[in-house]
This record gives C-alpha cells, sequence and structure tokens, in this order.
C-alpha cells in the first residue's frame, strides 16, 4: 500500500520561490567586480532568474543543457544558479583557477552551450574563444561594454539578456532526478572529473546544511559565503539561504582580510564559511587594525585541516566559534560537522581542544566507514586507520560522462582517497590523503598533524610538510615553511617545538625557508608540485 500524500517534485525552483514569497524583502548584497555595492533581495532574485530562464530558451537552450559560469560570488551568479536550473538547464561552475589546457578541457567536456563571465574574466574567454567549438554564446555578467565588445565581437551583455526575458514566466515542472549543476574536481592531477547532481540531491543537501547539528542556519543570519560560487556551489550556502530566507553578503572578489572585515562589520553578518586560509587573513587583519566583530556568531571551515590555533585565536580574542566541517566534491560537499554530543558538553578545555579539530561526525543522510588496503572494514575505535569511504543521499554515484559502474566499491560505497580513524561516536579524524601520507620506515607519519603545529607558531604564516626520499626510511617529512615579515626563526627553533609533542620519529628531517606556497583554486595545498620540486632534498 502506498501513501496518501502528495506527490511533488524536490525542485530547486521550489527554493527561490519559497525565499520570494516568504522572504523577499530579505537584503542580498553584493559586490561587483568594479567594488561598487548592488543591494538587491530574494524577491528581485526570484523575478531575474525567471527571466533569465525564459531568455535562455529563446537563445535555442533545450532542457539538460549546460550552462557555464566563470564568476565571482555577486548577485548575478546567484541568479544564473537559481535560473538556470529552475529552467530545466544546468549551472556548470568552473574554477578560474584551473590552467588553460584544463580550462579548455571542462568546458568541452561538459559540451557547455553558454559561457557567462565576470568582467575580471574576460582574458580568459579571449585566450579560450577557439577551443571552446561547442559555446554557442558568451555573456559578459554586467551592461554593455565596449571594452568586452572589441575583445569579443559577438559578445552579449547580461543586462541585455534579462531585459529580453517574459516577466510571466513559470517555472517549469520535470523529474526531481533531472541533473541541476556540474562541479569537476579540482584536478590536482590528471584531468578534472565532473560531478552531476540532480535537483533530488540538491534538495536533500540544503536540508541537511540547514539543520541544527549541521550548519544550523535559519532566517535570522546574515551569510557570507567567502567560499567561492565557482566552488562545490559554495557549499551549498545560496540554496541553503534560500530555503531558510537568510541574508546573502555577497563578497565579490576582495577575498582579503581587510575587505572581509569591513564587510562583516558593516553588514553585520552572523556566520562565515571558507577555508583556513582566508580566515588566518582575516585574524591578521584584526590584529593589525584592534577591530572586533561583535556580529559574527561562528565561522565555518572545511576544504583542509583548521589547526587549533587558529580556532583559540577567534574563541579566546573575539568569540567566534569555528564549526570544522568536511566533504568533497563528491559529496555535494557536507559530509561531516563536529557538533558536540551531550557526552562532551562537560569535557576540560583540552579535551574540547583535541575534538575540535576533528572533521566530526556524519549528519543524517551520510554513512561512514573506513577499510584497509584489501577492502576489509575496519573498527570504530579512534585509533585503527584506513581509507574513509561514504554512503548517501547526496553522494556521487558515477562520474560525469565517463564510463557507468566505475566510479564506486563493489558495495557501493565511495573511497574518498583521506586516510581517517573514526571513533564510536562516529566523530572522524582525517590524518591525511592517501597520497599525502608519509610512510616511514614502514609507519605513517600525518602530514597534518605537523602543519598544524608549525601553523600554530606566531612567526609562521604558512606551512607544509611532504615525504621526500629517503634512502633507509623510504620517506621522511620535510616542513616548508613561509615565515613571517621580519621572523628570524631558525630551524633548529621550529624543530624544537615538535619535540614532546609529537613522536621523535614523527619529527622533521629538514626545514625548509620558502617566499610562498603553491595553493589550489580551492584553498588546498598542491603537494604534488611540493613534491616534484623537493622530493629528492634528502638524497
Amino acid at each position: 500500500m502506498l501513501g496518501q500524500m502528495m506527490d511533488k517534485p524536490l525542485l530547486i525552483s521550489n527554493l527561490i520561490t519559497y525565499a520570494a514569497k516568504f522572504h523577499g524583502d530579505r537584503d542580498i548584497i553584493s559586490v561587483e567586480t568594479d567594488a561598487s555595492i548592488t543591494k538587491t533581495n530574494w524577491a528581485n532574485i526570484n523575478e531575474r532568474a525567471k527571466k533569465l530562464a525564459s531568455a535562455l530558451g529563446k537563445l535555442g537552450l533545450k532542457a539538460g543543457d549546460r550552462c557555464a559560469t566563470i564568476a565571482w560570488n555577486n548577485h548575478r551568479h546567484l541568479e544564473v544558479y537559481f535560473g538556470t536550473a529552475g529552467g530545466e538547464y544546468v549551472c556548470h561552475t568552473i574554477n578560474p583557477r584551473l590552467s588553460a589546457e584544463q580550462l579548455g578541457y571542462v568546458i568541452n567536456h561538459a559540451n557547455d552551450q553558454i559561457l557567462f563571465i565576470d568582467k575580471t574574466f574576460l582574458p580568459i574567454a579571449v585566450g579560450l574563444k577557439d577551443h571552446m567549438p561547442n559555446v554557442k554564446q558568451v555573456i559578459l555578467m554586467g551592461a554593455k561594454d565596449e571594452e568586452a565588445l572589441a575583445a569579443l565581437p559577438n559578445i552579449m551583455f547580461y543586462e541585455d539578456l534579462i531585459a529580453s526575458g517574459d516577466a510571466d514566466y513559470q517555472w517549469p515542472d520535470f523529474d526531481e532526478n533531472t541533473a541541476s549543476s556540474l562541479c569537476y574536481t579540482s584536478g590536482t592531477t590528471g584531468h578534472p572529473k565532473g560531478v552531476l547532481y540532480s535537483h533530488r540531491s540538491t534538495l536533500l543537501h540544503s536540508y541537511c546544511v540547514v539543520m541544527p547539528d549541521s550548519l544550523s542556519l535559519s532566517a535570522l543570519d546574515n551569510i557570507i559565503p567567502v567560499v567561492p560560487m565557482f566552488h562545490v556551489n559554495a557549499w551549498g550556502l545560496p540554496y541553503a539561504a534560500a530555503m531558510t530566507g537568510a541574508q546573502l553578503t555577497l563578497p565579490g572578489p576582495g577575498l582579503d582580510g581587510a575587505s572581509l572585515l569591513k564587510m562583516i562589520n558593516e553588514y553585520q553578518v552572523t556566520i562565515a564559511a571558507g577555508v583556513p586560509t582566508l580566515w588566518q587573513g582575516l585574524l591578521a587583519a584584526l590584529r593589525e587594525t584592534g577591530a572586533k566583530i561583535p556580529s559574527l556568531d561562528r565561522t565555518i571551515i572545511g576544504g583542509t585541516a583548521c589547526p587549533i590555533s587558529l580556532i583559540k585565536a577567534f574563541k579566546d580574542d573575539y568569540d567566534v566559534d569555528i564549526l570544522h566541517a568536511w566533504g568533497m566534491t563528491e559529496t555535494s560537499p557536507v559530509g561531516l560537522v563536529n557538533k558536540p554530543l551531550i557526552k562532551h558538553l562537560n569535557q576540560s578545555k583540552d579535551e574540547q581542544e583535541a575534538m575540535a579539530v576533528k572533521q566530526g561526525r556524519p549528519p543524517f543522510g551520510i554513512d561512514i566507514r573506513i577499510c584497509g588496503d584489501d577492502g576489509s572494514k575496519l573498527a570504530h575505535d579512534g585509533a585503527v586507520q584506513g581509507e574513509l569511504q561514504v554512503n548517501g543521499y547526496w553522494v556521487v554515484k558515477d562520474y560525469f560522462n565517463i564510463e557507468a559502474d566505475t566510479t564506486l566499491a563493489g558495495d557501493g560505497w565511495f573511497a574518498t582517497g583521506d586516510v581517517a580513524t573514526i571513533d564510536g561516536d562516529g566523530f572522524v579524524n582525517i590524518t591525511d590523503r592517501a597520497k599525502d601520507v608519509i610512510k616511514s620506515g614502514g609507519e605513517w607519519i600525518s602530514s597534518i598533524d605537523l602543519e598544524n603545529l608549525a601553523i600554530g607558531h606566531d612567526e609562521i604564516l604558512d606551512a607544509a610538510v611532504i615525504g621526500a626520499k629517503h634512502i633507509k626510511w623510504d620517506e621522511r617529512p620535510v616542513l616548508l615553511v613561509v615565515l613571517a615579515e621580519g621572523s628570524s626563526l631558525s630551524e633548529a627553533e621550529i624543530l624544537a617545538d615538535y619535540v614532546g609533542q609529537v613522536p621523535k620519529f614523527w619529527i622533521p628531517d629538514r626545514v625548509l625557508f620558502v617566499e610562498a606556497l603553491p595553493h589550489g583554486g580551492t584553498g588546498k595545498l598542491l603537494k604534488n608540485k611540493l613534491r616534484d620540486d623537493y622530493g629528492d632534498c634528502l638524497l
């Protein structure tokens, strides 16, 4: 017997319809590429997204066609999110920091028909114009611009496109399993791989994001997604904000600490989200200016492990909680969130800090396990390490446009490539990427733990640990550091800090001082490049 309830498809257009109807006057603040500020609201976003969907149909797009974006976090990008998906097209967000070869690859692999660009990225479109034969139209996200017209004579302008749309356009109904958006992995090795999300998976992921034991969003919040909208749909925050009617403050290209500090205080932001390097920049701006951030309640950190020094600085000095989370393009991305259980509330400060650096536990909708090299399931005892595998309602089944049934393990789990422990309560501590873990004399050494200890030093701005080749031990850890300006910190002083904090054999064999470390477009360290450059330094 079937239940007798209404059967309504879970569609992204329902999110923007709800936001416009019940939170229509809630502000959307947008920093444009020229640093000007646009103030709009959910009702206007909905109206313009509908016009966009209508106009795309007039350009000849068919259901399922991909529309690429190379753009910052701003109101037009938000409109494209909802206008493409709501019109039964697919929003393909592209990381502009990919190499030219990778940019061309993902545009052609996705068979993109439309390319939306912010003016900042006009040179990318000009450089690729002869290498993306399937793109029918490039659209500059703004008003008519003579400079852009001279560079690309056939370019269209977003505001002209919106003006051509139908004001009375109605969102269509269709199957909730229809594709909604497409994101490619960062592609640090080999070609990036596409993950094609559905309306259903995106709605379920949005429900997860807003839950109290997840990121805990409400209509009272003002969210600044510093994580780019070109990276895993800004962690799903644009959709979750619409689901709750929360305000969005979109920072545009200004992601430096001083710009973020100004935005947070001027618009009374309550929640921020981004990778640790961005919050280190904000912390530096706070310390330099002596400013406070009284409206900010918490910041969500993912993308890479967050050092305890950063967590403590924000909590102790600014009363801002850092919420550690973990995910991947393949998990939409939220897979783990570090929310305590009731048993943890009376822990000592040291115990709470030890918990805070873990990636957290899975929300409803995600299941987790760790496995050995032979595929055997390992104990969840907080000690045994294995590869983290996930299963759930918003986890990839197959990568886009590759041979089917080649992505998951035989029993339907996705292998993340992360090495982790899981304790009896489901809390995960990721110790390394499988490709980055250092194997020295048959023992594993966590590069993440060594990096976090280094970054905790006041005179170290950035740090990375790689496994360098070693004649006797196969691999040994080497620490690369970027020192603060004016620092005279020595190798011996840095290595001395590890004594008593890690096993003796974990202590790096060398410290190399560098001017900068390579980070990808999502803030992750490019350790493959570091291994290429420094992997033989101990031979």
